[in-house]
């Protein structure tokens, strides 16, 4: 499930096409400048190595089951859409997928050693759900990571900021659970896990090929009537120029909590 800030999630790109266009966007923000570091970070914070049982929910195309498998871990990703599942065996041979979602895992109590839900929880309208999941599924000691943005937190330099305010608030307001991300750590002590911890790492995009992420709010505001076409038109004529001028700037802050299963 991982994603854009902008951009839909795995299990609502229907077509083909959508599927597409939705794994050219999961390569380019995995292959972010810092993206790799956030990951290599998580694996840390799981303390993944040889034998350790790792699931990694909302595996999206296999990138982190690859990377986590190099490292000697016993990797299962698991997503809720087939086609992003396709993938990833495609990209990953001879890595271990299943189909299931977040809130009812298809693996036993205790199965696990590390367990890893990369911009997963703001998908669901009731995160808690998946925290219950991961307790049951994490044997005891057992590592939890879980990253996301809060989608209500979106930094972005404009002229209109008022605008800005209405287009970021207009699309975490389609997101189920938004502000997910920031009740990470109250989520894992309501679970009973202990050593909780919290990091956050800001992704910044300044590269006029990042134009689209922040176009999208706009074309997106417009569509559901949140702001007038006109007003999207002036706010993307302002970034166009931005981007062609090398001002573009946009700030997202990505938080890491990362816990010990009681």
């Amino acid at each position: 499930m991982s994603t854009s800030p902008s951009g839909p999630s795995p299990s609502r790109a229907g077509s083909a096409g959508d599927r597409a266009r939705l794994l050219a966007r999961l390569d380019a923000v995995d292959t972010a400048p810092g993206a790799a570091a956030l990951r290599r970070r998580s694996y840390t914070l799981l303390r993944l190595g040889p034998g350790v049982r790792f699931l990694d929910v909302g595996c999206g195309a296999g990138r982190a089951v690859g990377e986590a498998a190099a490292l000697g871990a016993r990797v299962v990703g698991l997503d809720r859409d087939e086609g992003m599942l396709a993938a990833a065996r495609e990209r990953v041979p001879g890595g271990a997928f299943t189909a299931g979602d977040a809130t009812a895992l298809p693996h036993d109590d205790g199965a696990f050693d590390a367990y890893r839900a990369d911009k997963v929880l703001h998908e669901l309208p009731d995160p808690a759900v998946a925290l219950a999941e991961a307790r049951r599924v994490l044997a005891p000691g057992g590592r939890i990571v879980l990253t996301g943005q809060d989608w209500d937190t979106f930094v972005i330099d404009a002229a209109d900021a008022a605008l800005t305010r209405t287009l970021v608030h207009a699309r975490a307001d389609r997101v189920p659970s938004p502000r997910a991300a920031r009740a990470f750590r109250a989520l894992l002590l309501d679970h009973g896990f202990r050593d909780v911890t919290v990091e956050v790492a800001i992704a910044t995009f300044t590269e006029a090929p990042w134009l689209s992420l922040l176009t999208g709010l706009a074309d997106a505001a417009a569509r559901c009537g949140a702001v007038t076409p006109a007003e999207a038109a002036a706010w993307t004529a302002d970034q166009r120029q931005r981007a062609a001028t090398g001002r573009l700037f946009a700030a997202v802050p990505f938080f890491m909590a990362a816990a010990t299963r009681g």
